[in-house]
């Protein structure tokens, strides 16, 4: 099993993988069909279009405006296929981007990887914790690339955090804190609904796939985050972003143990996921972290805090700030309320405690690069011409899923859910 600890070469040279990614000669080229063309596959399409030696050459989706969309943005030169399947048995397709929802992720990388397709796989990698190990196990059987989509380890800024808490410039990191805030519709994933969405251009029955059977529903179709059947709501999409940078930074695995809270204040007549999620993560190498997010209120937007003994680090999306934190005693308020003898006595062995200390100036670094999501690209499109792991590989993204599924389980089971770390799973 790989882990960040196995990635030094990518630490040492993500800027040339990318690097050769963006500037590929066109006798290495790389064609990809695209499996999903929601928001967030278009985004990984203008990514790909702008790497060279990448060409988008086949598309699928269940509404078919998107597909419109799709061969347009490709300038015409990417086909529609009939199904899924189609991309997959298709020899001229090297490679497949699964940007499908949720539940449909597991199916969908497995049978790609069998069909001898290296694969992108947005995140979360997975609906449910069981089948990460289904797909490390396709990994192992086939030998195919797989990288997930937590882009934000893919840039400068993470690896330089990386980087300085290794170095241990911050001491001992004991206590994270993480989170993702948003105000907003449109952030609580309530989508405008396109207005020629009807039976005719939605083919509901393949947007449920394994999920429950429903009624034909525009708002689950256009909206499925929202709804536990497709998705895991904050914990799915936002936690395992902030989860795979912690176990990159402090190259760890899996939280020992997990307890979280959530309730649903706001969004309630477009969900059954909570609009509000906490929780506490507790790892064996010695370190706490504190998970929030909330749909109602914007303040923090996005970030991490890594507090060490002798110095932190604030994350953000294109840069941090690191502190040194100058511990000194000042025990004046304390020895105040002694004899004067005796506090005299004490300022006389303890002299520092009355030096005036100045703490040092933050160091900031603010990154500017060609966007984390074209770097993340980039690092796959390498692995798949060096065969050498990507950053994310299935074991990093099988584990930080994992995290959103115990969240999403101590929220519903009311309890502290343990990890066992021989298994790669949660205890039973």
């Amino acid at each position: 099993m790989s882990d960040f600890v196995s990635r030094r070469t990518f630490l040492a040279g993500a800027g040339a993988l990318a690097t050769s990614a963006l500037s590929a000669a066109p006798s290495n080229r790389v064609a990809i069909g695209m499996i999903g063309c929601g928001a967030r596959a278009h985004q990984l399409m203008n990514g790909l279009l702008k790497t060279q030696g990448t060409e988008i050459v086949s598309v699928f989706d269940g509404y078919k405006g998107r597909l419109e969309r799709a061969v347009e943005r490709t300038g015409g030169r990417a086909k529609i296929a009939d199904s899924y399947q189609a991309i997959l048995a298709d020899p001229s397709v090297d490679a497949v981007v699964v940007a499908s929802p949720d539940h449909w992720h597991a199916k969908q990388v497995i049978e790609a990887m069998e069909a001898g397709k290296d694969v992108y796989c947005e995140k979360p990698l997975t609906w449910a914790i069981d089948e990460g190990l289904e797909i490390a196990k396709a990994v192992e059987r086939t030998g195919k690339i797989l990288q997930v989509g937590s882009q934000g380890i893919s840039t400068k800024t993470q690896q330089k955090v990386r980087e300085i808490v290794q170095s241990g410039q911050l001491g001992r990191v004991t206590m994270i804190r993480a989170y993702y805030n948003r105000n907003s519709a449109s952030g609580a994933w309530i989508y405008p609904i396109p207005p020629d969405a009807s039976p005719e251009t939605v083919d509901w029955e393949l947007f449920l796939g394994s999920a429950p059977e429903r009624p034909f529903n525009l708002e689950r179709f256009f909206r499925w985050r929202c709804y536990q059947d497709y998705s895991g709501g904050i914990a799915t999409d936002l936690f395992v972003h902030l989860t795979t940078t912690i176990h990159y930074v402090m190259n760890a695995k899996a939280p020992a143990d997990v307890f979280a809270s959530g309730e649903l204040y706001r969004w309630k007549e477009s969900r059954n996921v909570p609009d509000t999620l906490n929780a506490i993560l507790r790892y064996p190498e010695g370190f706490t972290v504190n998970l929030s997010s909330t749909f109602n209120n914007s303040s923090g937007g996005y970030g991490f805090d890594f507090l060490g003994t002798e110095g932190a680090i604030s994350l953000g999306y294109v840069g941090y700030e690191l502190r040194k934190d100058v511990a000194r005693d000042n025990n004046g308020w304390i020895v105040e309320s002694w004899p004067s003898a005796l506090q005299d006595e004490y300022e006389r062995k303890h002299p520092e405690e009355s030096e005036r200390v100045e703490a040092p100036e933050p160091e900031e670094f603010r990154e500017r690069s060609i966007g984390e999501t074209r770097l993340h690209l980039g690092n796959w499109i390498s692995s798949i011409r060096t065969r050498e792991q990507p950053v994310e590989d299935v074991w990093a993204g099988h584990r930080a899923a994992a995290c959103a599924h115990m969240v999403n389980a101590s929220v519903r089971e009311r309890k502290v859910i343990e990890w066992d770390f021989e298994r790669d799973n949660r205890k039973a």
